[in-house]
């Protein structure tokens, strides 16, 4: 394998190779011989101009401060000059030509025109407008030149145009400038195969254009990740940058915007032109701070950012003739720039930042580019278009994993910490959960023994009220929790033979008491078809009906709520149900029906006040029938009532053939103590629970021998004594789980029982493998906790 090193001197030997490529290639097409005009004539008779084009550049013949319209031997040039040349850098005569005037170029091109068909001429644009005239006839423009700065009107773009079949081309060109800085022709004119003059700008164009596409989509893409992410200023700053250079791709060079839009104003374009080229600038500085802020030498930035932002006051404040000035200060400070950002990127490297080696590797790719663009700029070499164009894509593509590596690398911390901040959400909620449910088990547990005391009316009643709020805080804490494992995907179903007739009728049983109280009427209405039982999860199915019920009962003040159960498809293996809840409540405005399934909501803030709740019932509901196949729905008119409903689908459960000589004994009442003789040993750690614990076996005829922990009950068992042990699972020295590890890995066959504040959903795994019989859930209900002793004491089997 390559070490990290290896791939650097890799990189860098690409980047060094892909200069000598550009170099060498440039380099060739300079010493491309071609013939120049001479004394305002060229002869093109012996180039093969069908093949490639000829650039006529030589000494043109110029006549300053004259528009010329036809070729006139009584009007005598004013000098010969090389074309193209600015009018800045131009001498004649030993005078120095202004930026600023007006002046005609004349040429004489001699070709064969029976040899070379269909020649076209290439026009670049030029400081600021142009008017070509062939052999005395007008060809092409771009904008109106003209004598003052009234009468011209500047515009940047390039064309080709379709030259007459002759032997002798007069080339007139009137050049005008009064706005900007420099003035006349910067770039040669071409003459060619007109096809091919129009496939070379066709494929200029189109690089420009996917360039200038690409960086736009990138920069709009960025944004928008800015925009819905977690507002990071680095993407936001490489967004800007790219969308700024996109519009310095298609405004400068081959002006393909001007092409497009031809009324586009110049003014403006020349405003945008430059300011995009600072302002760019300005955002890579500030992308490159926040990309590496450690690395960046501030002050140096500082100064780099404050020059810029100076650059792109004065291209907003002043003429064109003042800002074009500005490319020499300019270079200046991108150079400072590309150095500082190679170091910075350099010491990120070094120091094993995020995605370094590709802003390394792409910093040095822009270097190149930067360098070609200068040499192109000052007429030292026209570097292939391709080169330039696969440079920027191979720019903008590293900078874009720069940034594609970070996120996702934010994206990947963000996950790791939700999942932890999850787990130690679970782990509170669990932890919490039986400490709630602890208390919760004393306050039940005594709380009944006090009701078996015989209390007067008055203190029924007030035991009464303090066992509903216990088991209303259970059932808050029980929601709570439900919720939670759904939201972490660690919900679970069972698949066993449940009678669903049975527990419609146990949860109106169940809610009769409650809806007594309210003075309503609560009603069963099941489909006679529903004959048979089915399977699936008895416990989701009643938790689900439940809520609906209890909802129900709590807006409704006056009337009735009625459940009813309809077969609406059956055949031998399957059945279909719709479940009905309907009530005469208080009914739910249309706007607000699909709000009230979300979590912790309900219709108004008044509603958890006037009745109370923690809004979870019916978005539990909703995402257990979900994970089920099914949907609640809601037909609801405000003030007139509501009807929650919902289709599942069950399997039919095979009959069971009737076990012959089979006797159901009536279970004993506890009254009757069945478990006299029955000695039980109860661990459990919490005084109070001792205490409710002992009451009821003592009450139902059991002998109690007591142990603190796990330790004492393994010490303290005896199978000839004990035919039962109640565990709890969580005490100190020693829990329930190694307690009960112990006596099964000595050939303990005993029943154990877990009496346990945890949910046997999140301990099964446990209980499996610990070899525990069965679970009570604390706070226990008596009854239940009767009927499982009998059971495995062998009294009364269920």
């Amino acid at each position: 394998m390559f070490s990290n090193k290896s791939h650097f001197n890799i990189r860098f030997c690409i980047l060094l190779l892909f200069c000598n490529w550009v170099l060498g290639g440039t380099a060739q097409t300079a010493k491309t011989l071609v013939p120049l005009v001479e004394k305002g004539i060229i002869d093109l008779r012996n180039n093969s101009l069908e093949q490639s084009a000829v650039p006529i550049s030589g000494d043109w013949a110029i006549y300053w401060s004259k528009l010329l319209t036809r070729t006139d031997s009584s009007i005598t040039p004013t000098g010969f000059t090389y074309f193209p040349k600015n009018w800045n850098n131009t001498t004649i005569n030993g005078k120095s030509l202004p930026a600023q005037g007006y002046a005609s170029y004349t040429v004489r091109v001699i070709v064969n025109s029976k040899q070379q068909q269909n020649l076209g001429i290439k026009l670049p644009d030029t400081y600021c407008s142009f008017k070509l005239f062939v052999n005395g006839k007008p060809f092409a423009n771009a904008g109106i030149p003209g004598t003052t700065k009234e009468t011209t009107k500047e515009q940047w773009i390039e064309q080709v145009v379709e030259l007459p079949t002759e032997d002798t081309l007069d080339l007139i060109l009137q050049i005008a400038n009064f706005r900007h800085s420099k003035g006349g022709p910067y770039r040669p004119i071409l003459i060619g195969n007109k096809k091919l003059l129009q496939a070379d700008q066709a494929a200029e164009d189109a690089f420009d254009l996917l360039l200038a596409g690409a960086l736009l989509m990138g920069g709009l893409f960025f944004i928008g990740l800015f925009y819905f992410g977690k507002h990071d200023k680095v993407i936001l700053f490489f967004s800007l940058f790219c969308l700024a250079y996109s519009y310095r791709i298609i405004g400068s060079d081959n002006y393909v915007l001007h092409s497009l839009l031809s009324n586009f104003p110049w003014i403006i374009g020349v405003h945008l032109e430059y300011l995009s080229l600072f302002i760019g600038l300005l955002f890579f500085m500030l992308y490159t701070k926040y990309l590496f802020p450690e690395e960046t030498n501030n002050w140096l930035l500082y100064i780099e950012a404050g020059m810029a932002i100076i650059l792109c006051l004065i291209v907003i404040v002043f003429p064109p003739s003042v800002f074009t000035q500005l490319i020499n200060p300019f270079l200046l400070v991108m150079f400072s720039l590309i150095v500082h950002v190679f170091y910075i990127y350099i010491k990120a490297y070094i120091n094993k930042k995020l995605g370094a080696k590709y802003a390394l590797f792409s910093t040095g790719i822009l270097l190149v580019i930067f360098f070609l663009i200068n040499l192109k700029y000052f007429n030292l070499v026209e570097p292939p278009r391709y080169v330039l164009f696969f440079g920027y894509i191979a720019f903008f593509f590293l900078q874009s994993l720069v940034l594609s590596y970070r996120f996702a690398f934010i994206l990947k911390e963000a996950k790791k910490q939700a999942e932890q901040g999850l787990k130690a959400k679970n782990d509170f909620l669990s932890t919490m959960s039986h400490e709630i449910r602890t208390p919760l088990n004393s306050i039940v547990g005594m709380t009944n023994i006090m009701l078996m005391e015989n209390p007067s009316e008055e203190q029924k009643e007030q035991l009464n009220v303090l066992l509903f709020s216990a088991n209303n805080l259970l059932n808050i804490v029980n929601d709570i929790l439900d919720f939670n494992k759904i939201e972490a995907g660690k919900i679970g179903f069972e698949s066993i033979e449940m009678d669903v007739n049975n527990i419609a009728q146990k949860l109106i049983k169940g809610f009769g008491t409650l809806a007594k109280d309210k003075g309503i009427q609560l009603k069963l209405n099941i489909d006679d078809q529903l004959n048979a039982k089915l399977i699936g999860d008895p416990t989701r199915i009643s938790q689900v009906i439940g809520n609906l019920l209890h909802n129900a009962i709590k807006f409704t003040k006056r009337g009735y709520v009625e459940l009813r159960i309809t077969v609406i498809q059956k055949d031998n293996s399957d059945i279909k149900l719709l479940v009905e809840v309907e009530d005469t409540g208080i009914g739910i405005a249309v706007e607000k029906q699909l709000m009230i399934f979300e979590q912790f909501t309900q219709a108004d803030t008044s509603t958890s006040r006037n009745f109370g709740g923690t809004g979870l019932g019916l978005a539990i509901s909703k995402r257990l029938l979900e994970l089920q196949g099914a949907k609640l729905q809601l037909k609801s008119e405000l003030e007139k009532g509501s009807t929650f409903y919902f289709e599942i689908s069950y399997p039919i459960a095979a009959p069971k053939i009737p076990e012959t000589g089979f006797i159901n004994n009536p279970i004993p009442t506890e009254d009757s103590k069945p478990l006299t003789g029955t000695t039980i040993l109860l661990v459990e750690d919490n005084e109070v629970n001792i205490l409710v614990a002992k009451t009821f076996l003592t009450k139902w005829g059991a002998s109690v021998d007591i142990a603190h922990n796990g330790q004492e009950a393994v010490n303290l068992f005896n199978p000839s004594v004990h035919q039962l042990i109640l565990m709890d699972m969580h005490m100190p020295v020693m829990d329930g789980y190694e307690a009960t590890r112990i006596l099964r890995d000595r050939g303990v066959k005993t029943p154990i029982i877990a009496l346990t504040a945890s949910l046997p959903r999140e301990i099964e795994d446990q209980i499996k493998e610990t070899g525990i019989n069965d679970i009570v859930v604390k706070p226990f209900i008596p009854s239940e906790l009767f009927k499982v002793i009998l059971h495995y004491t062998g009294i009364h089997r269920l």
